[in-house]
Formats: structure tokens, C-alpha cells, sequence
């Protein structure tokens, strides 16, 4: 049992199930300050195993499919061929999209089996979502079909051709470029399978590598520029969306859940571990050199014309990355940041602005200004409009202001999921049950919701738990990523996938009674606004309360609250009459407002 044995507190955890909620908390709270989630040592060696896999396999395989380069042992001679960077492109999205990517293994509640995405996605019946469903003429409904399967199938399939074709003529070097058809057949099956179900689209990381396979169809200067301004503009629109109140806040959860770093410098990242767990000037300190980090920086790659300056600026760029991957975040995007080292080596090492690849060299400006508009606008709306857009698309990367859910459920709720919703896995609980004893699974899958408390946002999504139901310690209480995973099978952030549409696809197939499951909608707070809007919606009778919370309510607040007052201040917008909150807060349900 040692590979899979985790980190758990010195405490009974059968005696810790039976405390209330809040005080359940504040345990695991207090464990993650020091240990992290408690991962077993076989987790890091999944992590290990993939991120290996994910380097090594495209390299052996572009190597022998793609006539004009030399073999693997030869890597040195041809990995700046221009095809080489398309093909590992083409790859990432492959890799992502059958679920080794972001959102897999135990990091992100994915025990057995530690993938999902493909298992899902190639069986008719499971979940689907649809992005405009009734506006889309074909893309009705929420159960996949025999359709759905097929078009995931070409998905992978253009992908598997981008990846082992031979090159047409164009660019420098002797491979050549991918062939306009097959860039064709990549970018129109994932936009078609897109308005089928948004959740596979999401999943092929369309807002970054869907953009730059766009970019393939340009002319060779233009599509070498054009690639490297998304890249900027991929650190920039990070950059932006941490200017907020959260990002400290997921420094410290990150840091702290890092394998290399000592208990003691874990500590430091919050203000007076164990009595205080805002994070602590040393938490600020890393978040905001980030910031500038993320700005700077790729000013410096972007406006440089080679030599030592650029060279100093990718190697900035290249640690800033690696330090990311050390921490092992939540969502475990690893093979991202691998990706944009490999990138920025490629783009701005190898094809230098001094070299004729700068925006002066530009042979069709248009296209590239259009492509890159698209991109600004998206992150001006993810920005402005979160409610509007993934978080994905606006470029809100992992800088804490998500939209998020908590599911408050009855006692028996996961059976009926298991029973009734048609899934490759069992509820995340049933996977943990396998390995371990019920008290442990517990523990450890309740630690997803003590890790979104000690985000900002996570404050007020468990103060509202009392205004959702009377009596909370009587329901089972989940973070609603990773429950979102074992129903859709794919998680990375989005609480736009396990929203109201999410619910009602629920609805439709467990009918469930007034009661028994809420859940808490909170989207993103929009950056020219210090509040979040939330809604109170249940599965059965739909929208109880609709209301606003301000940011500054939840920043002085201790991730578990407290016993006195174990909830967060609301602006109620709107609320349905005779509800358990109406009557526990004693109010007059106000008419429905904007805010």
C-alpha cells in the first residue's frame, strides 16, 4: 500500500466525520497548510510517467513519419523544422482531447480509471452539452449519440493524420509545412463537434491550440509571427486576469501542495499558521512578481531582436514555467507548461525578430491582425463579461476568479447518479471505496472542498450553504469540478459545464424532489467589479435565490468561517418566496434587480 498510501492527519477519522461541517474544514485546512492534498507517492509518479510520455512519444513519432527529417537520436539537427512545432501542436490537442492531459489522474479526483475523456466520449448515452442548443439547428438534446461518437472519432482521426503526414512545400528546412487540407480537416471537425458538445471542445484546448492550428493556414512569416503573438497574448490575458484580490490566495493553496517544498517554508505562506490562513506577505510577494513576470517579460521576447536580451528573456520565462510545474497545481496543467517552454525556445529563440520574423516582415497584416483581434476580444469579454464565456477563452488562467459550484445533496444522491446517468466510472466515492476504507475516502474526497475554501471564492460559496438548506450537516456536500468529473468525464476549471444546463440534464434522468440537490452557482467576478453574482438553483423546482456577495466580504475571512458566524454577507437580488433561506434570515423576498 505504500505507493498509494496518503498523507492524512493525526486524527480520528471517523470521529472527524461526525463534526459539523465547518469544523470538518478547518482540518483538512490545517493538513493542506503543511501536506498539500497528502498525495501518495504513486501520484507523482503517474504525473512523472505522463509528462515523459507526453515529451518522448511525439518526438518518436514525428521523427519516423515525416520524410526529410532524421531520426530520433538526430533531435538536435531538426527540431526547429517548422513542422516539427505543427506536428507537436497537433499532438498536444490529441493528447488533451483523449484525456492524459489537463484534468486527468488523482490530482483532479480521477482514481479509477485515472482518464476519462475518451472512455466517455466514444459511448453512446453519456452526458453531452451543447453550447447554444437552441440556436443551433442539430445540436438539440443532452444524451450522446451514435452521431457524437463518430465525430469525436474524426476529431481524433484529423488529428492522427495531421500528426504522422508527410509535409507539402513551403517554409525553410527540408520537411516542409502540414498540408493545407489536413489543417482544414483538424480545425472543421473540433468546430463541428464543438456545437455539438461544448465539453470536448473545451477538453482540445481550443482557446490556445485550436487558435494557433488557425494560424498554420497563413504564410510562413506571417504564421511564425502570428504564433507568437497569441503566445504573448496568452501570458498577457494571465497576467491581466490576476490583478484581483484571488491570486495570492492560489499562491499559497499551490505552493503549499508542492512535493519539494519543506513544511516549514509551507507555513510561510499564511499569515499565522495555524490561526490564520489568508496568505501571508510572502504569498503576495510571489503572486505579484508573477504578475509582472507575465508582462514583462514576453514585452521583452516580443520587442527584442535576438542576442542576450532575448536569450535571458526566455530563460526568465522557462523557470517562471518550471516553477508552475513543480508546485503540481490543482488541474494539473503540466503539459502546458512544458508546452510553452518548448514554444518560446521555438518561437522566440530559434525564429528571432532579428532574423525577419518580426511584425515589420509581415507579408498579409490582416490576417494576423484578425486572428489576434479575435483573441483580444475574447479576453476583454472573459474579462469584462465572465458570465458570458469559458474562462479558457478569456484567457483567465489559473488566477483564482473562476465561476465555481458547490452540490449540497441528500444522503443517497451518488447512487442515484451511479444508477441512473450513464458513465465510464463510478462516482468519484465508489472509485475511492476501492482503495481505501470509507472513513479515508471521505476525508479525501472532502478535501475538494476544504482546497476551493481557501480560495477566496470558495468563502462564499460554503457561507451560502446555510441559505441553501437549513440544516447542512445533514447533506452531502461536494465541490462541483470534481464531481462535474466522474458525470462529464472532464474537469478543468469550468463552472460553466455543471451549471444549471449540467442540473437539468440531471433532472431529466434521476428526477429528483424539491430538496434533494442545490446547488450554488457563483460565476467570476468581472475585473471592473469587487462582487460576484451567485445563484441558489434546485434540481427539481429550479432558481431560489439570485444574489451578490462582495469580494471584500470574503478576503478577511478564515477559509472554515466560524461557529458564530458561519455565513458571508449577500445582496439578495431576487429570491422565491416560502424558502428555508427566507425564513432563516427572516426577510421580505425583495423584487428580481440587476445589480
Amino acid at each position: 500500500m505504500g505507493l498509494i498510501s496518503p498523507t492524512l492527519p493525526d486524527t480520528d477519522l471517523g470521529e472527524w466525520r461526525q463534526q459539523p461541517y465547518l469544523h470538518r474544514i478547518k482540518t483538512q485546512v490545517l493538513h493542506w497548510g503543511e501536506n498539500g492534498f497528502g498525495s501518495p507517492v504513486g501520484t507523482y509518479f503517474f504525473y512523472i510517467i505522463k509528462m515523459a510520455g507526453y515529451v518522448l512519444i511525439p518526438a518518436w513519432i514525428i521523427a519516423d513519419s515525416t520524410p526529410g527529417l532524421g531520426g530520433l537520436g538526430n533531435f538536435g539537427d531538426w527540431w526547429t523544422e517548422p513542422i516539427v512545432f505543427q506536428k507537436f501542436i497537433v499532438f498536444t490537442i490529441l493528447f488533451e482531447v483523449l484525456g492524459f492531459g489537463s484534468g486527468s489522474g488523482p490530482l483532479t479526483m480521477r482514481f479509477l480509471p485515472p482518464i476519462g475523456s475518451m472512455t466517455y466520449w466514444l459511448r453512446p448515452g453519456t452526458l453531452r452539452l451543447p453550447p447554444w442548443p437552441g440556436k443551433v439547428p442539430f445540436t438539440k438534446g443532452d444524451q450522446r449519440s451514435i452521431v457524437d461518437v463518430a465525430l469525436y472519432g474524426a476529431v481524433i482521426g484529423s488529428l492522427v493524420w495531421g500528426l504522422i503526414s508527410d509535409g507539402a512545400p513551403g517554409g525553410p528546412g527540408n520537411a516542409g509545412l502540414l498540408d493545407t487540407t489536413v489543417i482544414v480537416a483538424i480545425i472543421a471537425s473540433i468546430v463541428v463537434m464543438g456545437l455539438r458538445d461544448k465539453t470536448v471542445y473545451l477538453a482540445c484546448r481550443s482557446d490556445q491550440y485550436l487558435i494557433m492550428v488557425i494560424a498554420f493556414l497563413f504564410p510562413f512569416v506571417d504564421m511564425i509571427v502570428a504564433l507568437k503573438l497569441v503566445m504573448v497574448a496568452v501570458w498577457w490575458g494571465a497576467a491581466t486576469s490576476k490583478l484581483n484580490h484571488h491570486f495570492p490566495y492560489v499562491v499559497s493553496v499551490m505552493v503549499a501542495n508542492g512535493p519539494l517544498r519543506p513544511k516549514w517554508f509551507k507555513r510561510k505562506l499564511f499569515k499565522n499558521f495555524p490561526d490564520d490562513m489568508r496568505p501571508s506577505r510572502l504569498s503576495f510577494l510571489l503572486a505579484h512578481t508573477g504578475t509582472v513576470i507575465e508582462y514583462c517579460v514576453p514585452a521583452v521576447l516580443l520587442f527584442s531582436q535576438g542576442g542576450w536580451v532575448t536569450t535571458v528573456g526566455i530563460a526568465i520565462m522557462v523557470v517562471f514555467h518550471l516553477h508552475i510545474l513543480s508546485a503540481i497545481p490543482a488541474g494539473v496543467p503540466l503539459e502546458w507548461n512544458i508546452f510553452v517552454i518548448f514554444g518560446a525556445i521555438f518561437l522566440f529563440g530559434h525564429y528571432e525578430n532579428g532574423a525577419g520574423y518580426w511584425l515589420t516582415d509581415l507579408t498579409n497584416p490582416l490576417l494576423v491582425v484578425g486572428l489576434l483581434g479575435a483573441v483580444l476580444a475574447m479576453i476583454v469579454i472573459g474579462n469584462t463579461k465572465p458570465a458570458w464565456i469559458s474562462f479558457l477563452h478569456g484567457m483567465r488562467y489559473y488566477a483564482g476568479n473562476w465561476d465555481t459550484t458547490m452540490w449540497i445533496m441528500r444522503p443517497g444522491v451518488e447512487d442515484v447518479l451511479d444508477e441512473k446517468v450513464t458513465k465510464s466510472a463510478k462516482m468519484t466515492i465508489k472509485q475511492l471505496n476501492v482503495l481505501y476504507d470509507s472513513d479515508t475516502s471521505e476525508f479525501l474526497l472532502q478535501k475538494a472542498v476544504a482546497w476551493r475554501t481557501m480560495h477566496a471564492t470558495g468563502r462564499a460559496l460554503i457561507g451560502i450553504v446555510p441559505r441553501a438548506v437549513e440544516r447542512p450537516d445533514d447533506y452531502t456536500i461536494r465541490e462541483g469540478e470534481f464531481h462535474c468529473g466522474a458525470l462529464l468525464g472532464w474537469n478543468f476549471g469550468d463552472g460553466h459545464l455543471h451549471d444549471e444546463q449540467m442540473l437539468a440534464a440531471l433532472q431529466r434522468r434521476c428526477q429528483f424532489s424539491d430538496g434533494d440537490v442545490r446547488v450554488i452557482v457563483m460565476e467570476a467576478q468581472p475585473i471592473h467589479r469587487q462582487s460576484q453574482r451567485y445563484r441558489i438553483v434546485d434540481a427539481a423546482t429550479g432558481v431560489i435565490e439570485e444574489g451578490v456577495v462582495r469580494i471584500s466580504d470574503l478576503v478577511n475571512r478564515q477559509p472554515w468561517l466560524d461557529d458564530d458566524y458561519p455565513t458571508i454577507p449577500v445582496q439578495v437580488t431576487w429570491r422565491r418566496p416560502d424558502t428555508p433561506s427566507q425564513r432563516w434570515q427572516g426577510e421580505t423576498a425583495p423584487p428580481r434587480a440587476e445589480v
